[in-house]
């Protein structure tokens, strides 16, 4: 059993994401997918860190190569693929490899890159924007006046970053065995909520 989990940006994604891997007693990655493409790469983890779920402009890179070719060759990457698109391949190997253990992914495609699975759950955690932006200021330490705009911001490039990856749509509910309103429910009470679905389906035990 894999549970992957998309989100817009302050609805406590990542949060329920832990809190249900802690409750299942299984593994969770987000950042952690970040450090092990690295690794495997050889690659700077803070370099990947600035394209992680970003999706590849080509206009920019083609208008960067130049400059930045001799950095990504130092790394050991090809001038010709833009890393982003390295991230993606790399972390799409990686999604793979530890989907063979139970385990909850947080974002970067995994809901697509296992779309074949039958005891894949994709989850979509969402809330309306006077709580995310509640959320961003509180636990995120955005500040206030600038909430809104960072949040359309993130959600802009995760929305660019599954579309260009995938063939569907991001936050649309048909890709999606359960989407939740975490303003409504509460962050805390989500990870409980998508448990009792995973006993409705006979796929873990109370």
């Amino acid at each position: 059993m894999v549970i992957t989990i998309a989100r817009q940006y302050g609805s406590g994604g990542r949060a329920i994401g832990k809190m249900l891997a802690d409750s299942l007693n299984i593994k969770f990655y987000d950042k952690e997918l970040i450090n092990i493409a690295a690794k495997e790469s050889g690659v700077s983890p803070e370099i990947f860190e600035q394209y992680d779920e970003k999706a590849t402009n080509s206009l920019l890179y083609a208008l960067s190569i130049g400059a930045a070719s001799s950095t990504m060759l130092d790394y050991g990457i090809s001038p010709q693929i833009p890393i982003n698109d390295k991230l993606f391949l790399l972390q799409h190997d990686i999604i793979r490899k530890i989907s063979a253990e139970p385990c909850v992914i947080v974002g970067r495609c995994a809901d697509h890159v296992l779309s074949e699975r039958k005891d894949c759950v994709k989850i979509f955690i969402y809330a309306d924007m006077e709580k995310r932006m509640e959320y961003a200021v509180d636990v995120h330490n955005v500040e206030k006046e600038k909430a809104q705009k960072v949040i359309k911001n993130v959600d802009k490039s995760r929305k660019n970053y599954y579309e260009y990856y995938s063939d569907k749509k991001w936050g649309d509910p048909e890709n999606y065995d359960l989407c939740i309103n975490s303003g409504t429910v509460g962050v805390d009470k989500c990870a409980e909520l998508i448990k009792h679905y995973l006993i409705l389906r006979g796929m873990c035990k109370e």
